[in-house]
């Protein structure tokens, strides 16, 4: 499908053509716009995890460029139909929503646990309101009093102010407050955040490392053994984008405060500076101004 589209490798637009074959999409539908499509004939993408595909072709990962532009071609199937309550704004951060999908089912998300999200920003963010959605009650940990409150605003139940460089203390604080989680979900990549977040989880709870920084970090590997942590990677999603959709729809999860910035095409660059000086949250580029 060609798709007129609106913010870059998390995107959302209108249907401008579709291919003979394609049926389930006309021109003029709204659609999100998935942004990595697989093979779809390996062992993988068979077994249902196309997300790990080697021949996965992914928008804004080189050398596959981006969709920043009035036009965009993609395969129909991962265009997903928007409801005409959904905004075009909203379809484009069902990318981030799909990510934050993923790592609860990853971690086996269950109703009433106690959940502890490491890290604020965007993806912190969209991971906190995903377990309140399913059932769980979440503490949220940043080193930025801002994004703390932003996540307070959005439904944390508990934000905690990490000052702290020595991980074992910042858990024990965080343990002190909210108790151990049933699950942890760590989304800065930071060492010092990742043995945090091991050290604050229960015996026999789980633990989802979504962000990533260094290739090699140290972590507490005894700790993790003797009280059987269970550890889950992820990498991007499989089959989230409908999920992600149904609680945009449905008003279980409210991305539209997650938007801060909006500027036109033409001023992409400006979009791009304000967030390399980590102004805002998410900044929308509209591709048909």
């Amino acid at each position: 499908a060609v798709v007129s589209t609106q913010s870059t490798g998390e995107s959302a637009g209108t249907v401008c053509a579709v291919g003979n074959a394609v049926t389930h999409l006309k021109v003029g539908d709204r659609v999100a716009v998935e942004p990595g499509y697989p093979c779809s004939v390996c062992e993988v993408c068979l077994g249902g995890r196309y997300n790990l595909c080697p021949e996965m072709k992914f928008c804004a990962t080189p050398p596959v460029d981006g969709s920043l532009c009035q036009y965009y071609c993609h395969k129909a199937a991962f265009c997903f139909r928007l409801p005409d309550h959904v905004s075009l704004e909203e379809g484009a951060l069902l990318e981030p929503l799909s990510v934050a999908v993923h790592a609860c089912q990853r971690g086996k998300l269950k109703f009433g646990q106690k959940v502890l999200v490491c890290g604020a920003g965007p993806i912190g963010l969209v991971n906190m309101m995903v377990a309140k959605a399913g059932g769980a009650s979440v503490t949220i940990t940043d080193i930025s009093q801002s994004r703390l409150a932003k996540a307070k605003e959005l439904g944390a139940d508990a934000t905690f102010h990490v000052t702290s460089r020595d991980s074992r203390v910042t858990a024990d604080q965080i343990v002190e407050i909210s108790g151990f989680s049933d699950l942890t979900i760590e989304c800065t990549g930071v060492e010092a955040s990742i043995g945090t977040g091991l050290w604050a989880t229960k015996p026999g709870g789980s633990y989802v490392q979504v962000g990533y920084g260094k290739a090699e970090v140290n972590f507490p590997i005894v700790a993790v053994g003797i009280r059987e942590i269970d550890i889950y990677g992820i990498f991007r999603y499989a089959n989230c984008y409908p999920k992600a959709l149904a609680l945009v729809a449905s008003g279980a999860v409210n991305v539209k405060s997650l938007v801060t910035h909006r500027f036109p095409l033409r001023e992409a660059v400006k979009a791009f500076e304000l967030t390399k000086a980590g102004t805002g949250i998410k900044v929308v580029i509209d591709c048909d101004q």
